[in-house]
């Protein structure tokens, strides 16, 4: 299941960035050739940017790539890392189920009240969702690195 979701991860990003480069490249283009450009574009570009930017989290948090400050850990025995690793990894988790549970709000209040994006007039709950759906794949990986850790599957960093 692991590998699947590594790979649904990396084919999100990879469509959102390849969509944002080729949209952004065709406005410049329509812009300084046409003298016009799409209405859309940055709209579309900026949703894609956080959908982005929250797969990617999720991704950089299967490669334990997102930032720390060790110098301090590192002095401490195995043990004493270890379980800091594991209330760091229960911290992350909660914060993204947090967001996750507050982007379906956030997604409902849209739906109900029928609120629409500014440029395209598209209903915005269609973008919205990609808060949830992101902080879903942040929790899983941020679950499998605490129970990878609880199960001494992993070294402590």
């Amino acid at each position: 299941m692991r590998s699947m979701l590594a790979k649904i991860e990396d084919i999100i990003c990879a469509i959102a960035l390849g969509f944002m480069t080729i949209l952004t490249f065709a406005n410049v283009v329509a812009r300084y050739v046409f003298s016009a450009s799409f209405s859309f574009s940055e709209e579309i570009t900026t949703y894609l940017f956080v959908l982005l930017s929250l797969i990617g989290s999720a991704a950089a948090a299967r490669r334990k790539a997102h930032l720390g400050f060790t110098a301090i850990l590192d002095l401490m025995s195995s043990g004493v890392k270890r379980a800091i690793t594991m209330m760091s990894y229960t911290l992350a988790f909660l914060f993204s189920s947090a967001l996750f549970y507050y982007g379906l709000n956030m997604v409902s209040s849209q739906m109900r009240r029928g609120q629409v994006t500014a440029g395209m007039q598209w209903p915005e709950w269609i973008f919205g969702a990609f808060v949830p759906l992101g902080a879903f794949f942040i929790a899983l990986e941020f679950l499998f690195l605490l129970l990878d850790t609880i199960a001494g599957k992993e070294d402590a960093k």
